[in-house]
């Protein structure tokens, strides 16, 4: 099965230089992109691409001392290799789930399902998903969809 990627098991990525290693076991809660300003400063592009996880299905599984980690607001803690600098997820405690960016578990088969923050968005994506100006109201937005 070499180079399938997955929806559900369990799969691993690691930072950049390979230093910490994570895990996550299942499928994950949602799959999307974030077009927040916030995101787009962290991920050094014009939109995020997040997987959601309950936290009990992350794992690390290597490296966790070189792990650091930056809060500029208390609904987000991001966290990164203290070695390579290389960003791998998002403890968001508020909503009670951590995203594992879809970039570092490449062996995910990322199925995306909605947009969110799109109000601030600096790239239109037409295709076909959800547009929601801030979170789904289950996550303490208004849930309101912007046109595509």
């Amino acid at each position: 099965m070499g180079g399938e990627t997955k929806l559900a098991d369990t799969n691993t990525g690691t930072c950049f230089c390979g230093a910490v290693e994570i895990q996550v076991s299942g499928a994950p809660e949602g799959m999307g992109y974030c077009h927040c300003a916030s995101c787009r400063s962290w991920s050094a592009g014009p939109v995020n691409a997040f997987t959601l996880w309950k936290p009990k299905a992350v794992k690390v599984t290597k490296g966790a001392e070189h792990l650091a980690s930056f809060s500029k607001n208390p609904s987000s803690v991001r966290q990164f290799c203290r070695l390579c600098g290389g960003h791998l997820m998002t403890d968001h405690p508020a909503m009670g789930l951590t995203d594992v960016y879809a970039a570092t578990i490449p062996t995910l088969r990322f199925e995306p399902g909605v947009h969110v923050n799109y109000a601030e968005t600096v790239l239109r994506m037409t295709d076909g998903l959800p547009k929601l100006r801030d979170f789904p109201v289950e996550l303490g937005g208004t849930g309101d969809v912007l046109p595509e």
